[in-house]
């Protein structure tokens, strides 16, 4: 079984996840309610073949490698695999630095995952974006020039 908890806050990206389940695996798709979130989920005996990742335990102690097919997906459709990690583990924020007295804010993305493997996913589908990003912690990067997160912005798109 594939179970994607999604916010209920966020029925927009409830409906899309239903959606890329539904256009993978035709059969039953489901919503089960539960406290402030709702578990979208379909049963298949198909998902070990498309996430070869998955498996026990947390994913960040474990290796997470894209097989050379995922990795073709991954390069033809940066836009949306930054997307999906962003709405998923991703924040937009207004940060506020004061400088001399004066305070600036400005918008900024931070990606966060425990798993190295992963932020190199997120830091590679960037790179072919073309958006500027570092690592400002050993698990998290940050968007912050003001091209990067216009950029980011189309891509990413408010959380509906």
């Amino acid at each position: 079984m594939l179970r994607i908890a999604c916010a209920n806050a966020y029925p927009g990206i409830m409906d899309e996840c239903e959606e890329a389940m539904r256009s993978l695996v035709a059969k039953s798709v489901q919503r089960v309610s539960r406290d402030g979130c709702t578990y979208v989920q379909a049963v298949s005996k198909h998902w070990p073949c498309l996430f070869p990742q998955a498996g026990p335990g947390r994913k960040h102690s474990r290796t997470i490698v894209l097989e050379q097919w995922q990795r073709q997906i991954a390069e033809a459709h940066a836009g949306r695999l930054v997307r999906g990690l962003f709405h998923s583990d991703g924040t937009r924020v207004v940060n506020r630095v004061t400088v001399k007295g004066q305070v600036y804010r400005y918008p900024r993305y931070f990606f966060y995952n425990e798993s190295s493997e992963i932020l190199g996913i997120c830091g590679d589908a960037l790179d072919r974006l073309g958006v500027a990003w570092r690592r400002n912690r050993r698990n998290s990067l940050s968007v912050a020039k003001r091209e990067a997160v216009s950029t980011l912005d189309g891509w990413v798109g408010a959380k509906r």
